[in-house]
């Protein structure tokens, strides 16, 4: 294990290590009912604490290694005390778990976020997407524009050749006359007076 050389490393690190040291301090008082202090000096020489009761009375009894007068009075006022930092220990632990999980939950949704554009890369801006995918998408536009132009051609042609429907052959049924198959044309006859004349 050696120091971090990168500073933004160095900082990130810094305050997730201090934050678990705070909270385990903080689960130890609860748990154990001790009296703690801690005192850390940030890379950027920043002071932070944690203590129970105090920092400074823990502090001053290291330095002096003198007990804390013993009277009720005082024994009282550090027993509610101490019942009121324990409870805040307890609601700090609790929120610190619940950041953890919100931390992890969104993780997880990043990471889903991360795999739903990696599949359906086309929903991307174009200034996203590299030159292979460019490529990819350029054929796909070209085929579906090639597979749009076919199927108009065969919208166009099946509206202007309506079906034929026959009907069967069954009594009094009536086949379509078409005079250009009997080879009359539109002027074939001349039905003026003095009859039918063909030209």
């Amino acid at each position: 294990m050696a120091k971090m050389t990168k500073e933004s490393n160095l900082q990130v690190t810094f305050s997730k290590r201090r934050s678990g040291l705070f909270k385990k301090a903080s689960e130890l008082c609860t748990l154990c009912g001790v009296e703690i202090a801690i005192v850390v000096f940030s890379p950027g020489k920043k002071v932070y604490s944690f203590g129970h009761p105090c920092v400074e009375s823990i502090i001053d009894r290291f330095l002096t290694r003198n007990p804390l007068p013993n009277s009720s009075a005082l024994q009282l006022f550090e027993a509610h005390r101490s019942a009121n930092v324990r409870d805040l220990n307890l609601q700090l632990t609790q929120v610190l778990n619940q950041l953890e999980i919100e931390k992890k939950r969104g993780e997880a949704l990043t990471q889903m976020r991360k795999a739903s554009q990696a599949q359906c890369w086309w929903a991307a801006s174009i200034e996203e997407l590299s030159f292979e995918r460019l490529e990819l998408l350029k054929v796909s536009l070209e085929n579906l524009k090639k597979n749009v132009a076919l199927q108009v051609d065969k919208l166009m042609i099946e509206a202007s050749n309506p079906p034929t429907f026959f009907p069967s052959n069954s009594v009094g049924a009536v086949v379509p006359y078409d005079s250009q198959v009997a080879g009359f044309g539109p002027r074939s006859y001349d039905f003026g007076y003095g009859g039918g004349r063909l030209f």
